[in-house]
């Protein structure tokens, strides 16, 4: 039984594993993992193994109960993955991509496989039917696109995401949420086709906290999976128990 942690850049992740299958997944602010961990180790007091992938800073107490309750490992460059990496600075892939990366490989093996992950920022990461990662691309996320827009405006307010996409902006809230959604839709579909032209029987997997909503609007034939980084934890540390 496996214990997973994915510390974001604004909520922290937690699951537990066991034979590859998800038993239960959390999701809290930073400051409630301490209590998020007490909880899990009291429910399932046979987990021994943890893998911690952290892109933010781990604070004193949450290091010292994992170290004192379990085998941990701290998922970086360095770390034996299942996949042969082609990156050109292999030591700054981020170890989010790192996850991603192995879900595709174990997932889909053999087949050409494209990871959109829709969060903070959108990724987009390959994996080659030879299994070989050959890189991909990082741009702004749809919340970072609304608060560039305000940022680095005299006038433009600060919005939150609607309901649903918004096609024809008739004035200036509704014009930039037509802006930012339909600008993040129309990048997704120019990645998939790039890479569907390069490289046939594509599998696209879309993930990430607005993968759902993103997923509606695409209409395409794409596989949505929120736990799809939590997988790929799940076997790096399956992987390193060999």
């Amino acid at each position: 039984m496996n214990l997973i942690i994915d510390v974001g850049n604004t909520r922290n992740k937690l699951a537990v594993f066991s034979e590859n299958q998800l038993l239960q997944k959390y999701s809290c602010d930073p400051g409630e993992t301490l209590d998020a961990l007490n909880l899990i180790s009291r429910s399932y007091p046979d987990i021994q193994d943890c893998i911690l992938a952290s892109v933010g800073s781990i604070p004193e107490d949450v290091s010292e109960f994992l170290k004192t309750h379990y085998k941990v490992l701290a998922l970086s460059s360095k770390t034996d993955v299942p996949f042969n990496n082609g990156y050109g600075t292999p030591d700054t892939l981020g170890v989010d991509r790192i996850a991603l990366a192995s879900a595709a490989s174990m997932s889909y093996p053999g087949s050409n496989v494209l990871v959109i992950d829709a969060g903070s920022c959108i990724t987009y990461d390959f994996i080659s039917e030879e299994n070989k990662y050959l890189g991909g691309a990082i741009s702004p996320g749809i919340r970072m696109r609304y608060k560039a827009l305000h940022t680095f405006t005299a006038n433009l307010p600060l919005l939150e995401p609607p309901p649903a996409v918004v096609e024809i902006g008739s004035d200036t809230s509704s014009s930039i949420h037509s802006g930012v959604l339909q600008g993040v839709l129309f990048e997704i579909k120019g990645f998939i086709n790039m890479y569907g032209q390069k490289f046939p029987d594509l599998t696209v997997i879309l993930t990430g906290g607005d993968a759902h909503f993103l997923r509606d609007s695409l209409k395409s034939d794409i596989f949505a999976n929120s736990n799809f980084l939590l997988e790929g934890l799940n076997f790096i540390l399956e992987y390193n128990k060999h």
